[in-house]
């Protein structure tokens, strides 16, 4: 059973004396409340339902007691009055007899008030709520196919875009989505909506390209524009269909030279001077402007050299004066491959995550990231009450337009995925398209990497399908009674650093050999740990890199998975000390020995003074013989050799090719770390430094196959005379060779 994770209601999140009695005297006011950590979006002082989607905690307005209910049970457009259809302006309105225009006064008020504080309506017996952004979008906007269709994850899209409006600490929405999701229409829609309502402000519109920006303006924005109804119409200069601006102004033609000689008695006219254009793209677009909404389209697909980073940089200004934000940034889009846009489109997501803000309560960006699964809003599996079809049903369910849906939505994507499983950068380009995670939204294209991406997400595939929880237990190492220096156990832990998919039975756990004092460990046949350490317990930035381990087991005859990493941590905890710990305690309950960057050597000395040097491996491309003092102290490998460099790597490639993904007897690796695939994905060996996880992985394949890497001692070949004579006997007498 599909078990929905895109939004969650949390019952009792505030207190019912307090809710009530707010309730009561109309107290909850519209933007974010530091005492309950979440954003009203309710304008009539009253709240319901709490949501939190992706993070973000809404409070929705309180229900109403009398909630519309249409004959079908579901959203229906209401059309407007053919009396009210036939007037195109507020001028012919004007000429109009009084009595005529009391019987639609209550009309108009009404359809502002939705507007304003939104709409309530039973869809399937279950009353919902749609912001009055949703409400203008689905009442009021034309789009390609006519009226919109209701759909669930367009309520909570714009549920979200509202607390974006209402949070003085936000820039906007960053919206990673499928395609076909509609995000284009509702931008449009937003923008005609708010400009229609706004004086002396502007409004601008940005794509991937600028003919792009141009289509959105004239093929959405106007469309909407022209047809809203004349009660919602200001005034407007120049053509009605524009192809560059959109100016709601007093038209100068008003004021005629005519009038003015005549003295004739001016009409008096008030426009909103308020505008909707649309700019080229560039890093520089909109600079020095001040705008009330900025639409980001396709943001995703910035290719160079435009740079989405550079573009918000300046156009974030754009929003503010000094500390105040005046105005908001609407940005969608898919993913490009990572370099055509996608990459700078990632880091700009990630960095509008809401549970990671600063002093100021702001995220990294501006921005709140929102991302919708494509099974949520995937045309042609969204039933007639605009709910996603997401198991194949019993018997066909209805579309809007009256067709069956006989499969769900994700039988549906498994089938597509199935079908594209031979041509991996075609099945990225549709993971990329119609994501259900944000890795696949992100994914790469197979070229652009050092290792068989191919068999990287084959594997990451494989592992999403396992839902990984059963395989991979999280959890700490702790001393027996926190005697250090006795035996170590596993303890699982939630919030453990360790992560782990194979634990050896009890005999060979704590294995140790003790030799002439020494201590070794005793399950050196059984497999290796590489680690990629760090040295100081705090950074200046406080963004050091973080400590990684990793236990990689060897073909054996004992019980043991073979070739099969078990034990993944990648972690900084706060102080060094207690990573060195971390790791010792991990080499310790396995019995197996390490190899380590010795670059920053503070872990090995920790091993060495414990009377553990014994674990720490010396590098595998030397004899003893050759190796420096400090080497022969305290183990580990330098990272600088590009020998080592270029021999890592290959272990890495070496093992994706036989041990991940999909393998030639049908089965999959069992390579269960997302993080690790992850990285290996993204590694450049060019700039090591940023895969603490590839480093780890990679010393521990090595570790494990050192034998590869042991010189070959020079044969040195010498010609030794024995006495013995040769013969040339070709001849009729045999003649001794000289």
């Amino acid at each position: 059973m599909y078990k929905q994770t895109l939004y969650k209601i949390l019952p009792n999140y505030v207190k019912s004396k307090i809710l009530k009695r707010n309730n009561r005297y109309k107290k909850w006011e519209y933007g974010y409340n530091e005492d309950h950590d979440f954003i009203v979006i309710s304008k009539t002082g009253m709240i319901g339902e709490v949501y939190e989607i992706q993070g973000l905690k809404i409070a929705l307005p309180k229900q109403p007691k009398n909630v519309q209910k249409f004959e079908s049970e579901k959203w229906e457009k209401t059309l407007l009055p053919k009396v009210l259809s036939n007037i195109k302006s507020v001028f012919e309105w004007d000429k109009y007899p009084e009595d005529f225009k009391e019987k639609w006064y209550d009309y108009i008020d009404e359809e502002f008030n939705r507007r304003e504080q939104g709409f309530w309506y039973y869809n399937q017996n279950t009353p919902i709520y749609l912001t009055g952004t949703h409400y203008m979008y689905l009442q009021w906007s034309k789009i390609d196919v006519g009226p919109p269709d209701f759909r669930e994850a367009n309520r909570l899209f714009f549920i979200f875009w509202e607390a974006c409006k209402a949070d003085t600490r936000c820039y906007g929405m960053c919206y990673l989505k499928n395609r076909r999701s509609g995000f284009s229409f509702m931008a449009s829609g937003e923008v005609v909506n708010l400009a229609t309502i706004s004086s002396d402000s502007r409004y601008g519109i940005l794509s991937k390209t600028g003919p792009d920006a141009k289509t959105m303006f004239t093929d959405k924005v106007v469309p909407i524009s022209v047809n809203y109804p004349f009660f919602f119409k200001p005034i407007q200069d120049g053509m009605d269909r524009p192809k560059t601006e959109l100016a709601y102004r007093v038209p100068a033609s008003k004021f005629t030279r005519r009038k003015i000689i005549t003295g004739e008695v001016l009409e008096e006219l008030e426009g909103l001077d308020t505008t909707i254009d649309w700019k080229n793209t560039g890093d520089n677009s909109y600079d020095g402007e001040k705008l009330k909404l900025l639409v980001h389209d396709e943001s995703g697909k910035w290719e160079r050299p435009s740079n989405i980073l550079n573009n918000w940089r300046v156009t974030k200004t754009c929003l503010r004066l000094g500390s105040r934000i005046i105005g908001k940034c609407m940005m969608g889009s898919t993913s490009n491959a990572l370099d055509k846009g996608g990459d700078n489109f990632k880091k700009l997501y990630e960095s509008s995550d809401v549970t990671k803000r600063n002093a100021n309560g702001q995220t990294r960006s501006g921005l709140y990231s929102l991302f919708i699964p494509m099974e949520w809003n995937y045309e042609g599996y969204i039933n007639t009450y605009g709910l996603p079809v997401f198991e194949t049903p019993k018997t066909p369910h209805e579309d809007p337009h009256g067709q069956k849906i006989k499969l769900g939505v994700l039988d549906y994507w498994k089938n597509e995925v199935d079908g594209l499983s031979e041509d991996q950068d075609a099945l990225n380009e549709f993971y990329r398209q119609f994501p259900r995670t944000t890795k696949h939204a992100f994914r790469d294209e197979s070229k652009n990497s050092l290792f068989n991406l191919t068999k990287i997400y084959q594997q990451i595939d494989w592992n999403a399908d396992l839902r990984h929880s059963s395989v991979i237990t999280q959890g700490s190492f702790q001393w027996v009674g926190g005697i250090k220096d006795s035996e170590v156990i596993f303890v699982p832990n939630k919030n453990g650093r360790f992560f782990v998919s194979w634990v050896p039975p009890n005999r060979l756990q704590n294995n140790i050999i003790k030799k002439l004092g020494k201590k070794y460990p005793a399950n050196e046949n059984l497999g290796a740990f590489g680690c990629d350490p760090y040295d100081i317990s705090g950074t200046v930035d406080g963004r050091g890199s973080n400590g990684s381990l990793h236990g990689l087991t060897k073909f054996s005859m004992e019980d043991v998975p073979p070739h099969h990493f078990f034990l993944e941590y990648i972690a900084r905890p706060q102080t060094a000390e207690t990573f060195f710990e971390d790791v010792l305690m991990a080499c310790i309950f396995y019995g197996m020995p390490i190899l380590c960057e010795n670059n920053k050597p503070r872990l090995l000395y920790h091993f060495k003074r414990r009377g553990y040097r014994g674990y720490a491996m010396n590098r595998p491309d030397k004899i003893y013989n050759k190796l420096s003092v400090t080497e022969k102290e305290i183990g580990g490998i330098p990272n600088s050799s590009q020998d080592i460099i270029q021999a890592h790597a290959a272990a890495i490639e070496s093992y994706i090719e036989e041990y991940a993904g999909l393998k030639e007897d049908g089965t999959y690796g069992d390579v269960y770390f997302q993080r690790t695939l992850d990285d290996w994905s993204k590694f450049n060996i060019n700039n090591r430094t940023k895969h603490d996880a590839s480093i780890s992985s990679g010393l521990a394949i090595m570790a494990c196959n050192k034998n590869k890497y042991r010189p070959v001692p020079k044969l040195i070949k010498q010609e030794y005379d024995l006495g013995i004579k040769r013969y040339d006997n070709t001849g009729a007498l045999s003649k001794i060779i000289q």
